[in-house]
């Protein structure tokens, strides 16, 4: 099958909330189930660095390396005895409006180009790992400090149910989905020691999300990434 994208995650941080279900059904493509985690929902506020992207394997100039953050949710689609696990995007932020333009296009996401900033700081006993983006002359903010060796998931842990979705969906109209696969290897994790998460949710994510502006996150957990890659066959639901 064609890779549509090919690319490095890196240095992914997600910010994880419980939420109502009801929160989410709103947004939740035809065909698809929500999933969930010991009875609970969430979304993820997702922060990282797509680096050395290419594009049906040609690399993308001056453009190929750049932040994005996103909001997510967590999905379920059955096809026979199989189980797709996914992700359906609220929105997805990067700092270019070609690469906004691009994905909305070819794959009827949720992009929007804003100014973004990332600062990577790392020794041998801790990485710190600063996400900003600018909404409303305000700078919004995902920072976490965790140690630096990686270490592998847990089974059944909740951070195995929060990275452990390799499929998207994408709510084309309220009859029409379309599928599409993400690829990459299991990603170790690094224990977070400390967060600094500063986002206006209502500003960026519209007002069914302003009570998370005063809401804990669940957890914070990172993870180092790996090459990935996007195919780009999309079954329609």
């Amino acid at each position: 099958m064609t890779n549509f994208l090919e690319a490095k995650w890196e240095n992914i941080v997600m910010v994880n909330y419980a939420v109502p279900a009801s929160v989410l059904l709103p947004y939740l493509p035809y065909g698809v189930e929500l999933d969930t985690y010991q009875g609970n929902a969430y979304v993820s506020l997702v922060g990282f660095l797509f680096k050395d992207t290419r594009i049906f394997k040609v690399p993308i100039p001056l453009l190929g390396t750049f932040e994005e953050v996103n909001l997510r949710f967590y999905v379920y689609r059955k096809e026979g005895k199989d189980i797709k696990r996914g992700v359906v995007f609220i929105k997805e932020t990067v700092p270019y409006k070609a690469v906004a333009f691009l994905a909305n296009k070819l794959y009827k996401e949720h992009y929007s180009a804003l100014k973004t900033q990332s600062t990577f700081k790392i020794t041998e006993s801790t990485k710190e790992i600063t996400y900003k983006w600018l909404v409303a002359d305000k700078w919004n903010i995902i920072k976490a400090q965790a140690k630096s060796e990686a270490i592998e998931m847990q089974n059944s842990s909740l951070e195995e149910f929060i990275f452990e979705h390799y499929y998207g969906y994408t709510k084309v109209d309220e009859r029409t989905t379309e599928e599409y696969k993400v690829n990459h290897p299991r990603w170790k994790v690094n224990p977070v020691i400390n967060t600094e998460i500063e986002c206006d949710f209502e500003a960026n994510y519209g007002g069914n999300f302003t009570f998370l502006n005063n809401t804990l996150p669940a957890s914070v957990f990172m993870a180092e990434g790996s090459p990935i890659e996007v195919k780009w066959k999309r079954i329609k639901i």
